[in-house]
């Protein structure tokens, strides 16, 4: 049984704001951008993955959710402690250049971490946390 990572999902705040990120900052490709009921999904990815793909939701469509877990998940989005990726590059210093140049919310610089890896991570517009790994 072969089984793959087809999509993940990373709230969204502002379709728009996370659009312009991931499309113009991050040169990931749109693959699909859905309205229904006044919320909007986007499906983004990098072009050489076509299998795999982010779908930046609203947190707000998830059913059966109530006014008060809508107001926390808001809350955590906006402080990154809501939701994450963890993304890869064989060129962290160029990636981490060109996020700084689009304005990304800087989290941590490349940094050599004591767990064996090199790192560095911002905030997507929705406040998502992201982390980018060199490859090796």
């Amino acid at each position: 049984m072969t089984i793959t990572i087809h999509a993940t999902f990373l709230p969204h705040s502002d379709p728009e704001a996370s659009l312009a990120f991931y499309r113009d900052v991050l040169g990931f490709e749109v693959r699909d951008d859905v309205g229904y009921d006044g919320m909007r999904w986007i499906t983004v990815g990098p072009a050489d993955q076509p299998g795999m793909s982010i779908v930046l939701e609203p947190p707000a469509a998830v059913p059966g959710i109530t006014e008060d877990e809508r107001r926390i998940i808001t809350e955590m989005m906006a402080k990154g402690t809501y939701a994450g990726i963890l993304l890869a590059t064989a060129d962290l210093d160029g990636t981490f250049e060109r996020l700084q140049a689009g304005d990304a919310d800087v989290v941590q610089e490349p940094t050599e971490q004591p767990y064996g890896v090199r790192d560095c991570a911002f905030r997507d517009p929705a406040g998502n946390m992201i982390r980018i790994q060199q490859l090796r």
